[in-house]
């Protein structure tokens, strides 16, 4: 079975930019994992520090070892100092 994740996230204004460039080479990292089936990062359009993550992967294992890449790491070292709050949310099909 799929392990499902949304992450909340709000990013402090001053810190956009920065956040969003060392999350998207995150994203774009994660993708390239085989166990890692979906890896969106969706942006609210009337407030550029609201951006939500959907990650998909085969199970939880797999996002485990996403957890483990040297590029996750890097992006949690330099992201979190950036963010104002952070949710997740595990997630599962109803069928």
């Amino acid at each position: 079975m799929n392990f499902i994740l949304a992450v909340d996230i709000r990013i402090k204004p001053e810190n956009v930019d920065k956040f969003m460039a060392g999350l998207l080479e995150n994203a774009r990292a994660a993708r390239k994992e085989p166990g890692c089936r979906q890896f969106e990062v969706l942006v609210d359009p009337a407030d550029r520090t609201k951006v939500m993550l959907f990650e998909v992967y085969d199970d939880e294992k797999a996002f485990e070892v996403h957890q483990q890449t040297p590029h996750f790491k890097k992006y949690l070292a330099e992201a979190v100092p950036l963010l104002a709050d952070r949710q997740r949310h595990v997630l599962k099909r109803a069928l």
